[in-house]
């Protein structure tokens, strides 16, 4: 003959999946939209794609080998040089005229800002990715 307790524990079992089940689903799915949002924010916030360049932008001095009395003098000439590595050691420079000096800042942010949201994005999505606890 069944106790007085009998069907109880089954009974709170389903009180309690009825309760915080319904309650984890929808942690779940907050933390599902919350990703979803962010990464949207960050997609909506990216950079002009067109406008980025990869590289260093480094001040170098010039000196010409003769006829320059500056350069005799030993003074030289400033030069801005976009400086960009490859894979296998390879480096190419371009030189940058001072009035285009702004714009390849502003470009080079771009790629740095660029590059840091798309790692935020990855990481999202690796979130999404995630079984749902």
């Amino acid at each position: 003959m069944p106790g007085p307790y009998t069907g109880v524990s089954t009974f709170w079992s389903a009180i309690f999946q009825l309760t915080f089940g319904d309650l984890y689903v929808s942690v779940v799915m907050m933390k599902r939209r919350e990703a979803v949002r962010q990464r949207q924010k960050l997609a909506s916030a990216l950079p002009p794609v067109t406008e980025i360049l990869r590289g260093s932008l480094l001040q170098r001095t010039i000196h010409h080998k003769r006829g320059c009395p500056k350069c005799e003098r030993g003074g030289g000439h400033a030069a801005w040089v976009l400086t960009i590595g490859y894979a296998g050691g390879v480096t190419k420079q371009y030189s940058i005229r001072p009035e285009m000096k702004p714009q390849v800042e502003r470009w080079l942010k771009n790629y740095h800002e660029l590059k840091s949201k798309l790692e935020a994005i990855c990481e999202t999505n690796h979130a999404l990715l995630r079984p749902e606890e």
